[in-house]
């Protein structure tokens, strides 16, 4: 049985996620609450892209670069800005990726560390530069010798898939835990996940679930999942489904797209909480509604269920979940 990967993600300032778990009804009968696995990322895949933007579109990110405030001068029109956050580096920046690259490098060697992990991950990804993986672990580390918590992150990533290093699950522990040190939930998350699973430690869930704790409690969503369903499963932690719907809800209500599937179903089964089949509906349509159509036969089954009124108000409340702008994460999808 296996949780979500806090995230597989490399910053280009941060990042990993977990396997889903999911639970839906059938179209006759409910089914049991259960994880399924989603597939390996094959390994031939696990490095960073050589063409970053084409993560934006994809996979509904923005990959996002060293704050602005790092870079001097002129050289901030070489990224395009988001509204109260870090710049994006965008396929339709006014600078070439070769222009960005310079400015990264030239930043870097002045010892900005925010610069050494950008020039890092386009080195990796060979943006604006051939794909030098050495290079890239060169300025990681040197981010990581002036403290910085997302250099860390990023080598923990890279044991972690064997990305221009031999894999090793206790470097990536080491790594990610030096950037737990300073508050960093995908790392916490991360953390959480390898002692879940005993990868490069014993396996652990009361530890596990410390961890997924700590970055459930700095609203990292991924974390929030991978609680509840410790709690659900009563593993590391006391079974108490109240709990575990608890935190399902705090995932899904920031987009969570399985955790929304879970809230519907354990709605839809009376699980520690009133049966209601509307609510169940509105959970599971809001997933559909974002793409996530894992619920459709279960949708299908509770139609018959509820009245005409009652749909038509589900599926109002639920297409406007589905169109609450979730946070934008600070990361590149490694996959």
């Amino acid at each position: 049985m296996k949780r979500f990967e806090g995230k597989t993600m490399m910053v280009v300032v941060r990042g990993y996620c977990r396997v889903c778990s999911v639970v839906v009804l059938g179209v006759l009968s409910v089914l049991p609450l259960v994880r399924a696995q989603q597939k390996e990322v094959s390994r031939a895949s696990a490095c960073v892209p050589s063409d970053l933007a084409a993560l934006i579109v994809p996979d509904g990110l923005s990959v996002r670069v060293s704050p602005v405030a790092v870079l001097g001068g002129q050289e901030r029109s070489a990224l395009e800005h988001a509204e109260n956050g870090p710049a994006i580096l965008s396929p339709f920046a006014d600078r070439t990726a070769r222009e960005a690259y310079k400015v990264f490098e030239r930043e870097a060697r002045q010892g900005h560390p925010a610069a050494m992990v950008n020039l890092a991950v386009s080195s990796l990804a060979g943006r604006g530069t051939p794909p030098n993986a050495g290079a890239a672990l060169y300025w990681l580390q040197e981010a990581v010798n002036r403290g910085y918590a997302p250099a860390s992150y990023n080598l923990g990533i890279l044991y972690f898939k064997g990305c221009g290093v031999q894999q090793d699950y206790a470097e990536a522990l080491r790594f990610f835990d030096q950037a737990s040190r300073s508050g960093d939930a995908a790392s916490e998350v991360n953390l959480g996940y390898m002692y879940d699973h005993g990868l490069g430690v014993i396996q652990n869930h009361a530890v596990a679930a410390s961890w997924y704790r700590q970055a459930a409690e700095r609203g990292e969503p991924q974390a929030q999942y991978n609680h509840a369903d410790l709690y659900l499963h009563g593993e590391g932690v006391p079974h108490d489904e109240a709990v575990a719907l608890a935190w399902f809800q705090k995932a899904a209500l920031q987009g969570h797209t399985t955790a929304r599937i879970m809230l519907g179903s354990m709605y839809a089964l009376g699980r520690d909480t009133p049966k209601d089949l509307q609510s169940a509906y509105l959970w599971i349509s809001a997933a559909t509604f974002e793409g996530d159509t894992r619920g459709r036969a279960t949708l299908l089954s509770l139609e018959t269920q509820l009245t005409p009124e009652q749909l038509t108000e589900a599926k109002l409340r639920a297409r406007s979940l589905a169109l609450r702008a979730a946070p934008s994460p600070n990361v590149a999808l490694l996959h």
